[in-house]
């Protein structure tokens, strides 16, 4: 009977292994110990696909790969089998695409349909492509990128026999001297505007001073008695236009003087004659003043 009791316990150990190392390698290759659904993703090309691959949906892990099903009478139709979470639904439209990063680790990432079409069932099938990722999009540049490297090197040809010309050194030093110019200016424009900031005060005490004085001389002109001015004014004006009434007629000497000619002629003659007789006199006084201490007569 003990020899029984060992053998079943031997039995029991190595089921028990068995069943540790089953599930053990699963967890190692990345497969979930717990079930899910089924579902089916097929593909044309699963190039760095292998089982216990994981899955995501909007970056997160919601399956593994189980297993890949390839057809040797069709190659283009491969199946991939996928294991999902129970809890996760998905909706019809989805599609499957390989996802290779910059290590080059391979992912299966869901890119899921619209939830108002409904969802899929178990073990339907989800079509699968390539997504190429920024390595596949950088190779497809390469080309375009070598039939520019001729033009480049053109390009470096010229770009160094410019700067080999010494009119770009003689720029450069001009360039300089034109910095060191525009220094020295700001910095005498920031000592002006100190001065300015320190006479401001000055200059708007002026300010508020000349304001006030032209308060007080519209107030000083808003006070004066502008029509009694202006009738000033105005009597003013009358009496030089009686005035000049006066001298452009015949009444009066002025007038006289300055419309008859025959008078201007008169008068101007007379004055003539009496400069002549000042001066016969100033140069013959005897004949016209008679003083003698004897009582003689000058003959």
């Amino acid at each position: 009977m003990k020899k029984y009791n060992k053998e079943i316990q031997i039995a029991v150990v190595a089921i028990l292994g068995v069943i540790v190392l089953y599930y053990g390698m699963n967890f190692l290759k990345g497969l979930s110990i717990s079930t899910g659904s089924n579902y089916y993703v097929k593909f044309n090309d699963i190039s760095g696909l292998s089982n216990s691959c994981p899955v995501y949906a909007n970056g997160y892990k919601v399956g593994v790969v189980r297993d890949i099903i390839y057809d040797y009478e069709n190659q283009e139709n491969i199946l991939a089998v996928l294991e999902i979470n129970d809890e996760m639904r998905v909706p019809k439209g989805t599609k499957a695409d390989i996802v290779s990063d910059f290590l080059g680790n391979i992912k299966l990432e869901l890119k899921l349909g619209d939830r108002t079409a409904g969802f899929l069932e178990r073990n339907d099938t989800i079509y699968g492509g390539q997504d190429k990722g920024m390595l596949s999009k950088a190779a497809e540049i390469l080309p375009q990128v070598q039939s520019l490297l001729p033009k480049l090197d053109s390009i470096l040809v010229s770009v160094n026999a410019l700067l080999a010309d010494p009119a770009i050194a003689n720029s450069l030093h001009n360039i300089d001297q034109i910095t060191g110019s525009l220094t020295s200016t700001s910095r005498e424009l920031n000592r002006l505007t100190v001065s300015l900031n320190q006479q401001m005060p000055r200059m708007m005490e002026n300010a508020d001073g000349m304001l006030a004085n032209a308060n007080n001389l519209t107030r000083n002109l808003s006070e004066l008695d502008l029509a009694s001015t202006m009738l000033k004014v105005d009597n003013t004006l009358r009496n030089v236009e009686q005035m000049t009434a006066k001298l452009n007629s015949n009444d009066g000497t002025l007038g006289l003087l300055m419309r008859d000619p025959d008078l201007y002629n008169n008068l101007n003659a007379t004055m003539i004659h009496a400069d002549s007789l000042m001066i016969d006199l100033r140069q013959h006084p005897k004949r016209y003043v008679h003083f003698s201490v004897f009582g003689k007569k000058d003959k």
